[in-house]
């Protein structure tokens, strides 16, 4: 009977290793791959390098790193040359050996890079997407719009369920502010080759329904950089950039980069930095508005103190032209009044409109702050119509009072009275000395006049 031999696993690893370390076609040899899910830890860079067939399908990986002491000049080498860092989606020519760890596994230990070699699938492809918008030149055509100060009404497209998407949520509905969102979801696959005609699907339903929403968000949560090349599409990228609503996007992690960032309105680096950058908006746009009422508030306090100096001032005037004019005749004074209250009247029409308008604008303003400022305009606007009352109102009763004053000291009502007006030469008579004896003088009564002549002179 035949007995089985073994070795122990460690055993196995070591040989391995030592025939992989042996053979000189696995030591320092060039291989061409394209880089993926890159990262440095510990002052050392790790990566995965990646082969794809013609139809996008990974069929070869293999874990890889370039040890600290190389890593700065080899960046430094491939950024010269090619004025890029080494980051996802490159393609590369590498130079290296083939490691094998107990524990680890197979690996590639890089020493040298290639600078001349062209860039990968991946970066090649966006770089063409990117021209082939430019050439039709709509390449910056959503980056030119503006999204509203207060956007508040947002389409959202994600995936239902999907971490990224919850963590928007609950950033907005959680800010520190309070305010408000109407966030709605437009549900769409975010990973592998639906992800263009399902993100297209979904603003083709937004845009039927375009007039209820600011803007559009369009969110992913990182992942492995091959997760998202459903995003470097020409056909979603050609939407996006003729969309008629400002689009926000937040894909990935902060070093991931796809076209629809060179494209969007806003590019965010993750689906949360989406979130901050619509409640930032809203906090500058409250800070606006109250700014603009306060402005307002103090604009119509120093408007209506101006006023009522002037007004005070036509207050002043009115006894000196009652004075100057109680010997014109009861016609001139009528005119005069006419006159007067024409001129108030216009006065208090002009500061009406203004008012109306100072009004008006503070109601637009004060239609975007927060729900408890609403209380606070209102109680504004309640004390604008109660000045407006009072404003108007007591110009009203002063002319009236002056009115009813100059009736009182008409001089036809003196001679109605039973009083009687003196004249010598056409002038009244004041006093005793104004006449002599013999002097004709005439004394006007309500009915008529009688011519005397002065027999004597009495002073008190």
């Amino acid at each position: 009977m035949e007995v089985n031999r073994s070795v122990s696993l460690s055993q196995l690893q070591l040989v391995l290793g030592n025939t992989i370390r042996s053979n000189r076609d696995l030591q320092n040899i060039w291989v061409t791959a394209e880089l993926s899910d890159l990262r440095i830890a510990g002052g050392h860079c790790y990566m995965e390098l990646i082969e794809k067939d013609t139809s996008g399908n990974t069929v070869a990986k293999l874990r890889a790193m370039i040890w600290a002491s190389i890593l700065t000049p080899l960046r430094r080498k491939f950024y010269i040359a090619t004025g890029k860092d080494i980051s996802n989606g490159l393609k590369v020519m590498l130079r290296g050996s083939v490691n094998h760890h107990n524990l680890y596994g197979l690996s590639f230990v890089i020493s040298d890079i290639d600078p001349s070699y062209t860039m990968g699938d991946l970066e090649r492809l966006r770089r063409e997407i990117l021209q082939k918008l430019q050439n039709e030149g709509i390449l910056d055509r959503n980056k030119s719009q503006t999204v509203p100060s207060a956007p508040q009404r947002i389409a959202v497209i994600s995936a239902a369920g999907a971490a990224g998407y919850g963590d928007f949520i609950n950033q907005l509905g959680a800010n520190p502010d309070g305010f408000k969102f109407y966030p709605f979801l437009f549900p769409a696959i975010m990973q592998g080759e639906r992800t263009s005609a399902s993100v297209r699907h979904a603003l083709q339903l937004v845009e039927s329904t375009i007039d209820l929403w600011d803007c559009v968000v369009i969110i992913r949560g990182g992942g492995a950089t091959t997760d998202l090349n459903g995003f470097d599409d020409y056909e979603l990228a050609r939407s996006i950039a003729l969309f008629p609503l400002p689009v926000i996007v937040g894909i990935g992690h902060e070093r991931d980069r796809t076209v629809l960032d060179e494209i969007a309105c806003v590019r965010c680096k993750t689906p949360t930095a989406v979130a901050a950058y619509l409640v930032d908006s809203l906090r500058r746009s409250y800070a606006d508005a109250v700014e603009r009422v306060r402005r307002i508030a103090k604009y119509s306090s120093d408007r209506l103190s101006g006023e009522n100096y002037r007004i005070a001032g036509i207050e002043s005037s009115f006894p000196v032209i009652v004075e100057a004019k109680l010997l014109r005749s009861e016609k001139e004074l009528n005119c005069i009044a006419h006159d007067l209250e024409r001129g108030v009247s216009k006065l208090i029409s002009r500061q009406n409109e203004k008012l109306q308008k100072l009004l008006h604008l503070l109601e637009i303003n004060a239609s975007r702050v927060r729900g408890h400022e609403s209380e606070r305009v209102s109680m504004l606007k309640y004390r604008y119509e109660k000045a407006l009352e009072s404003f108007m109102d007591k110009p009203r009763v002063r002319l009236q009072n002056i009115e009813n004053m100059i009736r009182v000291l008409s001089p036809v009502n003196t001679l109605r009275r039973g009083y009687s007006i003196t004249r010598v030469d056409g002038k009244a008579i004041k006093h005793p000395g104004d006449v002599k004896k013999g002097s004709l003088i005439e004394t006007i009564l309500m009915d008529g006049t009688v011519v005397s002549s002065v027999t004597q002179v009495l002073d008190k």
